[in-house]
């Protein structure tokens, strides 16, 4: 087996609440394009032996029209806490090498504009999820409850960045972004958020 993580996604993006990238929509910001950053924090995984637990991923995304026709322009970010094989076996799954269900997600990516280490905080307490990546990337954001108290959830969409299972419907309070290699200068409140669980395995 090439690979197998297990853990937990924070994303969130320039579209509003929900986001139509899910459902192979365009994106409704007001240029049509949608400016994201995922991240995927490793709870427990190996790759290739290699053990990975601990550790997060990160892209930040230019995705130029509908998130289906690829194309993206991305950096790559991965937690400084990684040593260079485990940054090399993170990297060699999330750009598709290993293949499996995250392949299928590594070619929408047209352009890898950078790949930095970073500081990456990572936390979700009760489902409030809070991501800061270097000093360049943050966002705080909360799931959606339905009427039962129950996570609002997304199951079977036609596009998803955690294949398999079900995404948490979230929004983000606050989500800034800068970044000279893609010309972000991003500062919005209350626009879309995902976050999630996923098992990767290939």
């Amino acid at each position: 087996m090439a690979y197998e993580l297990e853990g937990r996604l924070l994303e969130v993006c320039t579209c509003k609440v929900l986001c139509p990238c899910w459902i192979g929509e365009d994106s409704d910001s007001p240029d049509g394009t949608c400016d994201a950053v995922v991240s995927w924090h490793v709870d427990k995984g190996r790759v290739n032996g290699l053990d990975v637990s601990g550790l997060t991923v990160a892209l930040l995304c230019h995705i130029p029209a509908n998130i289906l026709k690829g194309n993206w322009k991305v950096v790559a970010f991965v937690d400084d806490k990684a040593t260079t094989d485990q940054q090399n076996a993170l990297l060699d799954v999330f750009t598709g090498k290993l293949g499996g269900p995250v392949a299928d997600l590594a070619k929408l990516v047209g352009e890898v504009a950078g790949v930095e280490r970073a500081p990456i905080s990572f936390d979700v307490q009760e489902g409030k999820g809070r991501l800061r990546i270097g000093n360049g990337i943050e966002a705080e954001l909360a799931p959606y409850t339905g009427g039962t108290g129950k996570t609002t959830t997304l199951v079977d969409s036609v596009f998803s960045t955690i294949p398999g299972s079900p995404a948490y419907v979230s929004k983000a309070t606050h989500y800034k972004a800068k970044n000279a290699a893609l010309g972000f200068n991003i500062d919005l409140h209350d626009h879309n958020a995902v976050q999630g669980k996923f098992r990767f395995q290939a």
